[in-house]
């Protein structure tokens, strides 16, 4: 939870100097305003949002009962309650969790990822995004993509505040609104990176440990990483860190690699190899 008050107060404060910058100190009290709304919806419907930015919809057993038949016997292995299960029209083999803790979980797949993964390597996914449920990394992650689009939106705000004089009248700055504008959508994915990359590998070995096969995730992780640079992603990138692979990995060109959201696919193989490894050794 400290987690996510950092992240909440964090959005609130950029608001609330976002507002300033713009609107002088009425702007500053409506945005406090909107930012106390948004921190709320973020915390009860945060997961809608995502389930937006994918075009998911959740599915019940009769329509996916295979999927809610693995899914139920990995989250028995697992300990954990039932969670929701939604369903994605993108082509892109790729799944993620969202929700509030475990009580109000949501496990989304793909179509693509139905269709392209074999039983062995699908499991390995659904006990990941089990994983993180496991060590609650949903609502910080959820809540860092929501904040990542407002920040988004705000920053699109300075931008066009600047081009028309906003704030200028009341003394302010128009140089810190340029600099929050290009800024602050690059604070939003370092946050993103910070969260989403320490809790990838996390989920990962948590993940190999609810199957027993280290390997089967890690053999996914290699054929989903090149369905994302195969096949396009149409999805809100701020929503992109909740993937278990980098949606957009196909687009990554120069400098913007050193931006990804995700630890590089190589780098959780060889840990999820090191891990069967000693498992081996072990026995």
């Amino acid at each position: 939870m400290f987690k996510v008050f950092g992240l909440m107060t964090g959005l609130t404060l950029l608001m609330v100097f976002a507002g300033q910058m713009l609107f002088g100190q009425q702007g500053a009290v409506l945005f406090l305003v909107l930012s106390g709304a948004m921190n709320f919806g973020m915390y009860w419907f945060s997961d809608r949002v995502v389930l937006r930015m994918y075009r998911a919809r959740i599915v019940d057993r009769s329509q996916a009962p295979d999927l809610y038949d693995r899914v139920e016997r990995l989250r028995k292995r697992a300990g954990l309650p039932a969670p929701v299960v939604a369903v994605s029209p993108q082509p892109q083999p790729n799944a993620f969790a969202t929700g509030r803790n475990p009580e109000h979980a949501v496990v989304c797949f793909t179509q693509g990822i139905l269709r392209a993964l074999p039983p062995r390597e699908l499991d390995g996914v659904i006990a990941h995004e089990l994983a993180h449920i496991k060590h609650r990394h949903m609502l910080v992650g959820t809540v860092a993509a929501t904040m990542a689009g407002a920040i988004a939106m705000i920053a699109s705000i300075a931008r066009w505040g600047f081009i028309f004089g906003g704030g200028r009248d009341d003394g302010d700055n128009p140089l810190g609104m340029l600099v929050m504008a290009i800024v602050a959508p690059l604070a939003a994915v370092i946050i993103q990176m910070a969260i989403s990359r320490r809790n990838e590998f996390q989920a990962d070995r948590t993940g190999g440990e609810i199957t027993g096969d280290p390997m089967g995730l890690a053999g996914a992780l290699k054929r989903l990483e090149s369905g994302a640079r195969r096949i396009p992603m149409e999805v809100n990138p701020a929503g992109a860190s909740l993937a278990i692979v980098n949606p957009f990995a196909g687009r990554r060109r120069g400098l913007t690699s050193l931006f990804t959201t995700h630890p590089p696919t190589e780098e959780r193989v060889a840990a999820l190899r090191a891990i069967a490894s000693a498992a081996t050794r072990s026995r």
